[in-house]
């Protein structure tokens, strides 16, 4: 199982890792949600129905990564269309990133209990339900997401990424890079009916 998730009985997922995959998993998912930023956190007497409709921001992040977390819904080709995904980020990025932060909070907790479990044994096997297991596959796709922007990977570049040469002082993310895309893919391959 090391490396790769693989379907619980009932549904969910589970994969061994080892401490330094651990380590490195909870680390990426803390800087995801850095990046994300903390959100506002609604009064205890607020409103929910005026929660629901509270206004986020109009414009596109100027980060790259988080313009790639947060994209436009649609293009930019005419006044219109930039009016409408200004209006759209407006009533939806609150929420989005909310959920993101909850998906990266959710590694973070998983991990942990992890980390109490396994004090000194060298690692752990971390057991899923279909909840959690939907929650790590959006927190991994948006690492991925977050970690191929910083990189600049483009479509055309799988080859020549598993080519770097170990002098390339990208090739430690480039490997995590890799390393979360296996571990996306074997997710996506248990949660498939």
């Amino acid at each position: 199982m090391a490396g790769r998730f693989e379907t619980l009985p009932g549904g969910g997922a589970a994969v061994a890792l080892d401490d330094v995959e651990i380590s490195i998993l909870r680390s990426l998912a803390v800087q995801l949600m850095e990046l994300i930023g903390p959100g506002d956190e609604p009064a205890e007497d607020a409103d929910p129905l005026a929660a629901l409709f509270a206004e986020g921001p109009s414009k596109p992040p100027s980060d790259p990564a988080l313009k790639r977390l947060f994209p436009d819904a649609y293009g930019d080709d005419s006044e219109e269309l930039r009016a409408a995904a200004s209006d759209f980020r407006r009533y939806t990025e609150n929420d989005l990133r909310a959920r993101k932060r909850e998906d990266a909070l959710a590694v973070v907790r998983g991990l942990d209990s992890l980390s109490a479990e396994a004090a000194g044994e060298g690692g752990a096997v971390l057991k899923l339900t279909p909840d959690e297991s939907r929650a790590w596959l959006g927190a991994l796709n948006d690492l991925r997401l977050t970690i191929g922007t910083r990189l600049d990977v483009k479509d055309d570049d799988g080859e020549q990424l598993y080519r770097l040469p170990d002098s390339d002082p990208r090739k430690p993310m480039v490997m995590a890079y890799l390393w979360l895309g296996a571990l996306q893919e074997s997710l996506v391959e248990t949660l498939m009916p």
